[in-house]
């Protein structure tokens, strides 16, 4: 294939992009890989750094509320062509990749940092010795995204390259997409897409603003706030719910319906099974709990059990990728790539400067697990070996998720990590409130390092369809990777502050309970629930070998059923828009729509939380209607008119 300078660029992606390639064909990415092109300027890291703040607040308020973090490359994308186009840019396209590939290390650095460190606050309430500060909720997530993109760099060219066309890579398709989008052919669809997802993004905050802060209608329909339902739940154990919010529903949609039913499945599983189960033929003490209860003391420990070995059977799969990737690192840092024939295409960091910052970054790790959480050396040299190996094989599972179906399985390989830390952790004497802290901060390197490992893949693939230049998505990724910890360690304290992350009007923070849940008994002596935890590894076996996805499944066992639900519904709203004509052009256009509406609804809801939150520190009394007759109604015929109207602006696209 003639790579020569001089052929011009295309306005859209090739025809070979995700197909995979034949014996003598070659991938010619939108910008020619001969030519330099504008992609680091002030502007594009200025824009993107901007993006990074602002979603890793909205991303940590939703995610400590219904337990998922919305992935803000898409919606950041968006932003980018719309503000490109608007500012009337010349050739955008690798500045728009940069802003992308800064601004999404919010979503990343705050799945690592909500799914774990919020378990101090909640173990503080029962240990009031258990100290946290912002300087360990920031060093913990900053560190863990550095160890991921070091990590992840040296498997670049296997993901993103070797595999082209033999994974689908969800995310980024849609992300490249919406990034070609700006192309000089396709100005005015780019604008049209931004203007769709601010207005998406307005309705949705708005909606979930009221709920939040003036309640105005119920944010949970509940059959346990009418007599019948009451009645129904002390005999039978039997509970159905649904949170009326937009951007859950939005969340839903994206997340499709094959996977939103699975996750859905496994929480009725647990809902309208195991807990009557439980409630029925289970001991006294059992017998006189709320379904609630039930579910947060025992049902929910077969999901962590479940999630635990999904994670093993994860590195289990994955290791001829590790071993396939490591030799490709070895042989180019000997010099035997064939380094000399590279073009700025393919070109990424320096595998010897590679090497140098990995033992830079473990070194200052050992030091930050040494002085400032465990202060016993061979202790912490424990520690750092348990982060090192783990983040390491880990690494691969996270990206193979991403690859494959979008969904980064993070949790569960950090509830796997905890589980093992305790265990080595109070082999070496290392128990009780100092135990937990430990095992916390450590949890929250690896989740963050995997979180980070997972999202990068995606950056990488985008660059790689558009042909932008490795080296420098990898350098400035650590630049947003700095911003985003800070502002999450700020945004998890102001949280904390107004909400708390217990009692009754406490912010769910359901991976965070789950790791309370698991680390408190190993590490204060208490009673494990080792037949629950095997029950759900059994079950996580059993799903495998159906060939039933068992991580998104256990996830259903341990979320509540008021957020599952409404992840159901999305999922359908997303399956009737698809086949609301048989016109399959058309169909797409309508599911597209969808989508930009679903991530406006999202990166909206999430936002004004936050302003929620903000409103609510200044002296607003949060509202405790949830279970009342009118806001109960009311929240029914709000939630019925913002499933129509979604279905209903999604299929208002004109056939081109």
């Amino acid at each position: 294939m003639n790579l020569a300078a001089s052929d011009v660029d295309p306005v859209e992606l090739p025809s070979n992009a995700f197909t995979q390639l034949g014996k003598d064909e070659e991938y010619r990415p939108v910008m020619h890989p001969a030519r330099e092109y504008s992609e680091v300027t002030p502007y594009s890291v200025g824009m993107g750094l901007l993006l990074a703040i602002v979603f890793s607040a909205a991303a940590a308020y939703l995610g400590l509320k219904v337990g998922q973090v919305f992935e803000a490359a898409i919606p950041i994308a968006i932003i980018a062509v719309g503000l490109s186009n608007a500012l009337k840019k010349e050739n955008p396209l690798g500045q728009n990749v940069i802003i992308q590939s800064i601004g999404a290390c919010s979503g990343v650095i705050v799945a690592g940092a909500i799914f774990t460190l919020p378990a101090l606050y909640i173990l503080q309430a029962s240990y009031p010795e258990i100290t946290v500060n912002f300087l360990e909720i920031f060093l913990s997530s900053l560190f863990g995204g550095v160890l991921g993109i070091l990590f992840f760099i040296p498997f670049r060219k296997y993901f993103v390259k070797d595999m082209h066309g033999k994974y689908p890579f969800p995310e980024a398709t849609a992300t490249t997409q919406v990034l070609i989008s700006g192309n000089a052919a396709k100005k005015s669809a780019g604008g049209s897409q931004a203007k769709t997802l601010v207005m998406a993004s307005l309705f949705g905050g708005i909606y979930d603003y009221i709920i939040g802060t003036f309640g105005w209608w119920t944010e949970t329909i509940s059959t346990t706030a009418y007599s019948w339902g009451q009645t129904l739940a002390a005999k039978t154990k039997f509970v159905a719910s649904c949170n009326t919010g937009a951007a859950v529903l939005g969340l839903g949609y994206i997340v499709g319906l094959r996977y939103a039913f699975v996750i859905f499945a496994g929480s009725i599983f647990v809902w309208w099974f195991i807990i009557p189960l439980m409630g029925t033929y289970g001991s006294a003490e059992i017998a006189a709990m709320e379904p609630a209860a039930i579910f947060r003391d025992y049902a929910r420990m077969i999901g962590i059990g479940g999630i635990a070995m999904a994670g093993i059977i994860g590195i289990v799969k994955s290791w001829p990728i590790i071993a396939q990737a490591v030799g490709l690192a070895s042989r180019e840092l000997r010099g035997a790539a064939g380094n000399k024939a590279q073009v700025r295409w393919q070109t990424d960091i320096s595998m010897k400067y590679v090497i140098y910052f990995i033992f830079v970054a473990l070194l200052s790790v050992l030091a930050f697990f040494y002085f400032g959480v465990i202060h016993t050396l061979w202790q912490a040299l424990v520690a750092w070996i348990v982060v090192t190996v783990i983040a390491f094989l880990f690494t691969t599972v996270a990206a193979n998720a991403i690859a494959i179906v979008g969904s980064n399985p993070v949790s569960g390989m950090t509830l796997m990590t905890l589980i093992i830390a305790s265990g080595v952790f109070v082999a070496i004497g290392l128990n009780g409130t100092s135990g937990i802290v430990a095992s916390m901060v450590l949890g929250g390197v690896v989740c963050t390092a995997l979180s980070m490992a997972g999202g990068f893949v995606t950056d990488l693939k985008i660059g790689y369809w558009l042909g932008s230049t490795p080296k420098k998505q990898e350098s400035w990724k650590f630049l947003g990777t700095l911003v985003s910890a800070a502002t999450v360690g700020a945004v998890i304290l102001m949280l904390n502050n107004v909400y708390g992350f217990t009692g009754d009007t406490a912010l769910a923070a359901p991976q965070a309970n789950a790791m309370a849940k698991v680390i408190e008994p190993m590490m204060m002596g208490g009673s494990t629930p080792w037949t629950l935890y095997i029950t759900g590894a059994i079950l996580a076996l059993i799903l495998n070998w159906l060939g039933v996805p068992a991580l998104a499944f256990c996830l259903g066992m341990f979320l509540p059923l008021s957020l599952n639900t409404p992840m159901l519904v999305g999922g359908l709203v997303s399956w009737f828009v698809g086949r609301s004509t048989k016109d399959k052009e058309l169909a797409k256009a309508r599911s597209d729509r969808g989508t930009l509406i679903a991530s406006g609804l999202i990166a909206g809801g999430a936002l004004f939380g936050v302003f929620a939150a903000i409103t609510i520190l200044c002296g607003v009394d949060v509202p405790t209607n949830g279970g009342e007759f009118g806001p109960q109604i009311r929240g029914l015929i709000m939630y019925a008119a913002l499933i129509v109207g979604m279905y209903l602006y999604s299929c208002r696209v004109k056939k081109s």
